[in-house]
């Protein structure tokens, strides 16, 4: 029998590349796939439904509020839209034009990528500032906290910071100089989950606005992501991206989500309109929030080990070295580097082949250039490993 993709010409494919975007996201789990198909056979009020959610997320992550995003790059977005413009319902009106009030985040320039586009989209200027001397072979040292200071003008709206493993500052230092400034700081951390107790790391140290993606590691739809932070900065959020086709008169907003007699009126549809997020998708990113929460994910770390193991023990091939590697929490991975003086094919031709093979196996592509191929196991069964491994052994 075809699969539903079969069905309309797309190939299915063994995803070993883990939750990237390009490849489909993590699977979801039956609980979230089965809390999304009861959802889909009732009708609610998104501003009610989003302002249940926002009270789950508070709890889970200790900020103020929360609200559901449509992937963490519109998160981050509607985290600046927000920032831009609070609930001044001109602002709003205006973006993403801001000419005429603050519209600079400041960002450290190494912290720059291609998902900072986000918060241009919203309008925000972005004024960059230290030196990344190390990557340009130029001395020792990067970013550092006080050229966040130096860089605060009369301009400045906040501070955009991108969290990962080797971020530089530490985050407690440029919310020192965010606090010292009454300067809101936005954390874009849509990969830092796990482990769990990011989703409260980052508001303890004072941010105000966190941006988690909800389609990797918690495995819910891959267009979700959350966003938490200060009350009335998730007021703004939701304001601009709900449906406001609706009479002040009769409009009635969960209180602690929008307080309306804090309003003239309601807003035009906001600039995050286009990021709207089904009934069906805010079900089931709280679903595998809570799984997540409870660690419900932990036996499958194991089952996950215990599959690439067997991935391991039947490469035999002399050219190429097999590692496992283990996080503190998380799926381990499972490495294959090349060796080029004595296999004839680079880590790009195994990974091409792999891909536009029968069955097309998708790899990690981040090491290709230094001739690893990288598995992540996090939508592996049975049945996909044998395929996979057999098609590994072919390719070698």
């Amino acid at each position: 029998m075809k699969s539903i993709y079969e069905r309309f010409g797309v190939r299915p494919i063994i995803n070993v590349a883990g939750a990237s975007t390009r490849v489909g996201g993590a699977l979801m789990p039956e609980e979230v796939i089965e809390s999304m198909r009861n959802a889909a056979s009732e009708s609610v009020s998104m501003s009610e439904l989003q302002g249940a959610a926002s009270r789950y997320i508070s709890e889970v992550t200790g900020a103020e509020a929360g609200y559901v995003t449509s992937g963490a790059s519109a998160g981050l977005t509607l985290a600046t839209a927000a920032i831009l413009a609070g609930c001044d319902l001109g602002k709003i009106e205006n973006l993403p034009r801001t000419d005429g009030f603050k519209n600079q985040l400041i960002i450290s320039r190494e912290h720059r990528n291609g998902y900072d586009h986000a918060a241009r989209l919203a309008g925000a200027i972005l004024v960059e500032v230290g030196m990344n001397e190390i990557t340009a072979n130029a001395g020792v040292r990067r970013t550092e906290a006080w050229e966040y200071e130096a860089a605060i003008t009369e301009s400045t709206v906040g501070i955009y910071y991108s969290q990962g493993p080797d971020s530089h500052p530490a985050l407690s230092d440029v919310v020192k100089v965010a606090k010292a400034y009454d300067l809101p700081i936005i954390v874009d951390a849509a990969g830092e989950l796990p482990p769990k107790e990011n989703l409260r790391k980052f508001i303890e140290m004072g941010a105000d606005l966190v941006a988690f993606s909800g389609g990797k590691a918690l495995r819910g739809p891959q267009s979700t992501g959350i966003l938490c932070g200060k009350k009335h900065l998730i007021t703004s959020v939701a304001l601009q991206n709900l449906d406001m086709d609706e009479f002040f008169e009769i409009w009635n907003p969960p209180s602690d989500l929008i307080p309306k007699d804090t309003l003239a009126g309601i807003p035009r549809h906001g600039i995050g309109r286009g990021f709207k997020v089904s009934k069906e998708n805010v079900i089931g990113l709280l679903t595998a929030l809570k799984l997540f929460t409870e660690d419900a994910y932990a036996s499958s770390y194991i089952e996950q080990r215990a599959l690439l193991e067997f991935v391991e023990s039947a490469i035999t091939d002399e050219t190429v070295k097999v590692e496992i590697h283990d996080p503190i929490e998380g799926s381990p991975v499972l490495t294959i580097t090349i060796d080029l003086g004595l296999q004839r094919k680079s880590a790009f031709d195994i990974s091409n082949e792999l891909k536009n093979g029968n069955p097309g196996i998708f790899v990690q592509e981040v090491g290709l250039e230094k001739g690893v191929i990288t598995i992540h196991p996090l939508n592996l069964n049975k049945e996909r490993t044998e395929l996979l491994t057999n098609r590994i052994l072919k390719v070698l």
